[in-house]
């Protein structure tokens, strides 16, 4: 009886090699990685709507391998999970990634372009790689200029995006000093941050400096959370003739750059952004 109750337990031997497996595996790489204290079997089970013996199956090799460890029961990312991640950091340049987008929306809009990214410990928006316009009239900042989030449209449009909690957090503390061109107040921000969320994009109108204009969208990391702004900026009179054919622009170029970058760190729990 105890050999047919052990061999009832131990489940056959599966097919851990297809397409489904994989994106398993990689979900259960992202799990833990947001999990410091590491999750059990059957959080796990649960998380990813999987059966036990099948996740089973799955686990041990990883375990074998080094990829995880199983600490009082809980799974942890192993050492050469971290080997991995080293390696992939080490070949990958987040503005030399996007900076092909860039230059297609320069082509296409000949306005000054802006990757951004946000800095949380300090509140503000960071330029990490610009594109000056062809024009002799245009907005020039030089890489590493940084904004208050709320001034600047790329940076109301990261806020936007940002965790929840640490919004509130970020507006509770906030004390507006930028003097902009348009006086701008916490009531007015946060329904501005609501409609950005709604519409998956900001743009300003002379907002900011009299006779600047800009808009912004997100880019989007593998699950969907905003991890930049890729924004254009320039005269206003040139933005409000063609406004809506601008905004139809940056949000095609910055939807196709999306899902092409892993999430990074400034920008770690941010929320999904609408298509």
């Amino acid at each position: 009886m105890a050999a047919k109750a052990q061999a009832a337990e131990t489940p056959p031997e599966r097919d851990n090699t297809g397409p489904r497996s994989l994106m398993r595996v990689l979900r259960t790489f992202s799990l833990l990685s947001q999990a410091p204290q590491g999750m059990t079997l059957a959080e796990l089970t649960a998380t990813l709507d999987t059966p036990k013996s099948s996740l089973l199956n799955l686990l041990r090799p990883l375990l074998a391998d080094g990829y995880l460890v199983n600490e009082g029961g809980r799974y942890r990312l192993g050492s050469a999970v971290f080997r991995m991640s080293a390696g992939v950091l080490s070949t990958w340049n987040f503005a030399k990634t996007i900076r092909p987008f860039m230059e297609e929306l320069s082509q296409r809009t000949e306005e000054t372009v802006l990757l951004g990214v946000i800095n949380q410990d300090a509140g503000v928006l960071t330029y990490l790689e610009i594109i000056d316009s062809p024009h002799p009239v245009r907005y020039q900042i030089p890489a590493g200029t940084t904004r208050p989030l709320y001034a600047s449209s790329a940076g109301r449009l990261l806020l936007a995006c940002a965790e929840p909690a640490w919004q509130e957090e970020y507006l509770a503390a906030l004390v507006i000093k930028a003097n902009t061109a348009q006086p701008m107040r916490k009531t007015w921000l946060r329904s501005q941050l609501a409609l950005i969320r709604e519409r998956g994009y900001e743009y300003s109108l002379d907002q900011y400096l009299v006779g600047l204009a800009s808009v912004a969208a997100s880019v989007r990391g593998f699950e969907g959370h905003c991890i930049a702004s890729l924004s254009i900026a320039g005269p206003s009179d040139r933005f409000r003739m063609n406004m809506d054919k601008l905004v139809a622009t940056v949000k095609e170029v910055a939807d196709r750059a999306s899902g092409i970058v892993a999430p990074s760190e400034p920008s770690a729990g941010s929320r999904p952004m609408p298509d």
